[in-house]
C-alpha cells in the first residue's frame, strides 16, 4: 500500500485561507524578527552538501557547446553524473575523465551565482600544456536537480485532496499515471530540467544537533533543528518509520511544505520571522537512526562529513 502527501499550508511556508490575512498581518507584529545571514553563513550552511561534475584527470570541468552556448553542469545525484559521464566517454576518444565532487557552499555564489560575464581559460581535449589557451564569457553553470524529486516536487504542487490516496487505499496504475500526467502539464512550478531545485519539508519533524567536539551538552533539552531535504523519498521513508514506532504519533498527517532552494536562500538574506539558523540539509546519505519524543517527531542525524576531495578543484574555489 502506497500513501501519497498533498502539500499542506502551514506556519512555516504556507499561506493559509485569505479571509485570515488581516489576523495574521496583526499576529507577525508581534513576531520576534532573526537578523539575515550573511553570504559567509549561508556558504557554511551549504557546505556540506555534494554536488557532481564530469571532469578531467585533473578536476578540470568539461565545457559543453549547445547552439553556441557554452555549459558546465553540476548535479545533484551522483548516479546522473556517472550517465553522463559514460555517454561522453563513448563519444570522445584519448580523454580520460572522472565524476569530481564538490562543496555546494563554495560553488553556489562563487559560480552558479556569479557574473556570466567573467572570462574563462579552456583548453580543447588532447592539447598540451604549452598550447596556447581559448578564453571565454559566459559559462552558463547548470545545476541538475535529481528527475525523481522533480518529478516528485511537480505531483505535489498539482495534487488534490481528491488526488491523494488515503490511509489503507490502493494506489493503482490508473491513479498513478493520472498523478504523473497533471504533475508533467499543470504544475505551476519546477518546470525546467536545471537551476530549480526542490527542497522538502514536514513541519513536525525535528533533528537533534550533534555537539561539536569540544562542547556540552544538555542532555534533558538537546537542541532541535528543522529538517530540509533534497530527497522527497528520504524524507517520507524516515517520517513513516518514525510514526510506525511512535504510538503517539499513529495517524498524524505531515504538513509538507515545499520550496525552491534559490527562493530559500534569498529568504535567509532577508530578516526573517524564521531562524534559519535553526534549519539543516539533509542530504540523502545522511539520514541516521531515528530516535526522539512524541509530538515531536525527532530525528537523529549524524554530523555532515565532507566527501574526500570535496570543492578541492575546479580552479581556485
Amino acid at each position: 500500500m502506497a500513501t501519497l502527501f498533498g502539500v499542506r499550508g502551514g506556519g512555516l511556508f504556507g499561506k493559509g485561507d485569505k479571509s485570515e490575512d488581516k489576523n495574521e498581518k496583526e499576529a507577525d507584529t508581534n513576531l520576534k524578527m532573526y537578523p539575515a545571514m550573511k553570504q559567509e553563513e549561508i556558504e557554511e550552511w551549504l557546505e556540506h552538501i555534494p554536488v557532481f561534475m564530469v571532469t578531467d584527470k585533473n578536476g578540470s570541468a568539461i565545457v559543453m557547446r549547445q547552439n553556441e552556448t557554452s555549459i558546465c553542469y553540476f548535479f545533484m545525484s551522483p548516479v546522473m553524473a556517472n550517465a553522463t559521464l559514460t555517454q561522453l566517454q563513448s563519444s570522445t576518444d584519448n580523454l580520460e575523465l572522472q565524476v569530481s565532487a564538490f562543496s555546494l557552499g563554495r560553488i553556489w555564489f562563487r559560480i552558479l551565482k556569479a557574473n556570466k560575464t567573467q572570462e574563462v581559460q579552456i583548453k580543447f581535449p588532447g592539447a598540451s600544456e604549452n598550447e596556447q589557451q581559448e578564453t571565454i564569457k559566459g559559462v552558463d553553470y547548470r545545476l541538475i536537480p535529481d528527475t525523481r524529486d522533480l518529478l516528485g516536487a511537480r505531483m505535489l504542487l498539482t495534487m488534490g485532496e481528491d488526488d491523494a490516496v488515503k490511509e489503507g487505499g490502493t494506489l493503482t496504475p490508473e491513479v498513478a499515471q493520472a498523478a504523473i500526467k497533471k504533475a508533467m502539464t499543470s504544475s505551476p512550478k519546477f518546470n525546467g530540467t536545471y537551476n530549480e531545485i526542490p527542497v522538502f519539508v514536514i513541519q513536525q519533524m525535528r533533528v537533534v544537533k550533534q555537539v561539536a567536539e569540544g562542547e556540552t551538552s544538555d542532555s534533558k533539552n538537546p537542541e532541535t533543528m528543522l529538517p530540509m531535504y533534497f530527497s522527497l523519498q528520504s524524507m517520507v521513508s524516515t517520517w513513516q518509520k518514525f510514526t510506525s514506532q511512535s504510538p503517539e504519533t499513529t495517524g498524524m498527517e505531515p504538513a509538507i511544505n515545499l520550496m525552491d532552494l534559490s527562493e530559500l536562500v534569498e529568504l535567509m538574506q532577508k530578516e526573517s520571522a524564521i531562524d534559519w539558523r535553526k534549519v539543516i540539509l539533509i542530504p540523502q546519505s545522511n539520514v541516521a537512526t531515528e530516535e526522539g519524543s512524541a509530538g515531536n517527531s525527532a530525528v537523529s542525524v549524524d554530523s555532515p562529513s565532507k566527501m574526500p576531495g570535496m570543492g578541492q578543484t575546479l580552479g581556485d574555489l
